[in-house]
């Protein structure tokens, strides 16, 4: 099973996902946003198979300091750009597995899904 994990290296959920995997002998790729940049074509696609509501972490302080205009835009067609431009609003982790997408760690879930 290939499975490629976004997110940012320092994000405690990220950190308790990769420990998960870890503790399970799963092969991932990581792709971190900070050092690596996000990929609007690739947030785009995400979106379409999840939902922007997914996706889209409004809980952060880094959501509450985007502009009123880049807020909106997250409501629309310029999601992509603004995820990519402010990758800590992008919920994390993100996995993609040969099954499909996982937006944000939840244990059930992945034990479901990844075994």
């Amino acid at each position: 099973m290939t499975l490629t994990m976004f997110g940012i290296a320092n994000c405690d959920t990220v950190k308790k996902a990769r420990l998960w995997l870890d503790a399970r002998g799963i092969a991932y790729t990581f792709h971190d946003y900070k050092k690596q940049g996000a990929d609007p074509v690739k947030i785009a696609a995400w979106i379409a198979a999840a939902g922007r509501d997914k996706v889209v972490n409004r809980a952060g302080t880094t959501f509450r300091k985007l502009s009123e205009a880049d807020q909106a835009a997250l409501a629309g067609e310029g999601a992509p750009a603004v995820l990519a431009a402010n990758t800590s609003v992008i919920k994390r982790p993100i996995v993609e597995h040969p099954g499909g997408l996982l937006v944000g760690f939840k244990e059930a879930e992945w034990s479901s899904i990844l075994g």
